[in-house]
């Protein structure tokens, strides 16, 4: 499996696309009943950015951070408890541009079988976990068209009820585009919906996605 993730890992050079500011996620994974999971959090309402929404732990790099990895790292145990040495790292994945000066770095690794999180109040609301394959064939399922950088951009919007308490989420934006490309990259199949990424060659058309997406933003710079 680690071995499927780091053929799939960025190029250096699309590292070095970084503009001034930086925010990593990082994808923890876990294994329950033989079926791999992601984690998730919903964040605290108190907080000014995106309150309330479904993510990945992570947030903005700071300066004392050497790279994606540690900032990924950093945010994750303080949002929700999990230590460096709970999470094996495995790659890093095809950044998102999200704006002309914010890229997300997707940062990939195993949690511990043993990891219990430890949500942060202040900036998480609960976690959660969801089966990935649930990325392929969702329960829930609808899809928006945003046109952006005079590019059609196709919006994931995946509802996901947590059998351990009913309690349901939605998964939106750039977390499904992420979840997705995760499950694409490790399950290899072809999903219930449309998509925009190319099965047989996943990497080189996500990198095209940033490429248009960073071209635009360059020329309004």
């Amino acid at each position: 499996m680690p071995a499927q993730l780091r053929a799939s890992e960025a190029s250096s050079s699309g590292n070095k696309l970084c503009r001034r500011r930086c925010h990593d996620s990082v994808h923890p994974r876990s294994r329950s009943e033989g079926k791999l999971q992601l984690l998730f959090t919903l964040r605290s309402e108190k907080l000014r950015r995106s309150p309330g929404e479904v993510c990945f732990p992570g947030g903005k790099s700071e300066p004392a951070d050497v790279d994606d990895v540690a900032t990924a790292l950093r945010e994750a145990q303080e949002e929700v408890g999990l230590h460096p040495h709970q999470v094996e790292t495995v790659c890093c994945l095809v950044p998102y541009l999200l704006d002309s000066d914010t890229l997300i770095t997707p940062v990939v690794g195993f949690l511990d079988q043993h990891f219990q999180a430890q949500p942060n109040p202040d900036e998480v609301k609960s976690v959660f976990l969801v089966p990935l394959d649930y990325f392929l064939h969702p329960h829930v399922y609808h899809q928006n068209y945003l046109t952006r950088c005079r590019h059609h951009i196709l919006i994931h919007c995946f509802e996901y009820t947590n059998p351990e308490d009913g309690v349901t989420y939605q998964i939106n934006g750039i977390t499904a585009k992420f979840a997705l490309f995760l499950a694409l990259i490790i399950l290899g199949e072809k999903p219930i919906f449309e998509m925009e990424f190319n099965l047989n060659d996943l990497i080189s058309s996500s990198e095209e996605i940033f490429l248009k997406l960073k071209k635009h933003a360059t020329n309004k710079l």
